[in-house]
């Protein structure tokens, strides 16, 4: 009796030790994995992702679930995420932004390198030049010559002070010599609208934003301030092509994970994201929305993140931009 009361004391001892065995030998993932968006549901962030969290879930047999968390530009749901666990299963959506024009322009509770583990790229977008369909132009160069004529008559609406559009109108002020004045607005959607409307006259938002309204009818592309054409707006010139240097502004969307998180999860994740984006039907909804899909490594993506970082702090500081 006395031996079997021993050995029974002896496996209850040993049994923590064996569940902390057994929970870490569970493989990944074995829940649901939720996917923060730093912006508000129903704009063009929140679409891709979603297509994104579909994907995944298919590929890794676990719920994702999109937790929609916007506010100050991004740094909200990139704080949140920076102070998640590090174990796969809260990423987030990250994109110029968040871990790129940020650092620029705010005192950030979170860095955009040291307290993420790059997953993958997802797409890129170039940001448009348009103007609402009243104003008298149809170029870049005919806008610059009516900006000159009129400094600070026309307006551009942004989606918030220190946004890409925010920026990318500052370049292009740069660039060209003249002067817009400045509507920020709080989020894209609006900004689109009003500029419409004809509230605002001039806009600079992603070609993903802005694309339905464009094919539409209801705003005039000027330009395209990328390297080359948009292969879903072929007839749309660069800024380049008219003649403005240095107006190359992709916004770029990627996946992140908090730092320290295993690699084993970051080369899982990476795996099925770039299955997802290479899936014809997840390519034709993104890229049939003006955004062009990108797959790459971990590694890309920390190295585009460097490069954007120092990019747009040069910006910010020569300009004097705030967010402010």
């Amino acid at each position: 009796m006395k031996k079997i009361l021993k050995a029974m004391i002896l496996g209850a001892l040993c049994l923590p030790a064996f569940l902390n065995v057994a929970t870490a030998a569970e493989p990944y993932p074995n829940k649901t994995i939720t996917l923060v968006v730093p912006t508000a549901p129903g704009g063009a962030n929140d679409a891709m992702a979603r297509i994104i969290a579909q994907g995944l879930s298919q590929k890794m047999g676990q719920p994702v679930i999109v937790d929609n968390k916007p506010g100050a530009n991004g740094a909200i749901a990139a704080e949140y995420v920076a102070r998640a666990a590090p174990d796969g299963y809260t990423i987030i959506f990250g994109y110029i932004a968040t871990h790129a024009i940020n650092p620029a322009l705010q005192k950030l509770k979170y860095d955009p390198i040291a307290d993420f583990e790059p997953i993958g790229m997802v797409a890129n977008s170039p940001t448009l030049l348009v103007v609402t369909n009243s104003l008298p132009v149809n170029n870049a160069k005919e806008l610059v010559a009516l900006l000159k004529a009129k400094p600070d008559s026309i307006s551009y609406a942004s989606a918030g002070k220190g946004t890409a559009p925010h920026l990318a109108a500052e370049l292009f002020q740069i660039s060209t010599g003249t002067q817009i004045l400045h509507v920020p607005y709080k989020g894209s959607a609006p900004a689109i609208v009003d500029t419409i409307g004809g509230t605002t006259q001039v806009m600079f938002p992603s070609l993903f934003s802005a694309f339905p309204q464009v094919t539409g009818g209801k705003l005039k592309a000027l330009g395209i301030a990328g390297e080359k054409r948009s292969a879903v707006l072929p007839n749309v010139p660069t800024l380049k092509e008219q003649g403005i240097a240095n107006m190359n502004v992709t916004q770029w969307y990627g996946l992140f994970a908090p730092a320290k998180t295993p690699k084993p999860i970051i080369d899982r994740l990476n795996k099925e994201l770039n299955l997802t984006l290479t899936d014809k039907a997840n390519e034709k909804k993104i890229e049939d929305q003006g955004a062009e899909v990108e797959t790459g490594t971990p590694a890309q993506l920390k190295n585009l993140v460097q490069k954007e970082v120092v990019r747009w702090k040069k910006l910010v500081d020569s300009a004097k931009i705030t967010a402010d």
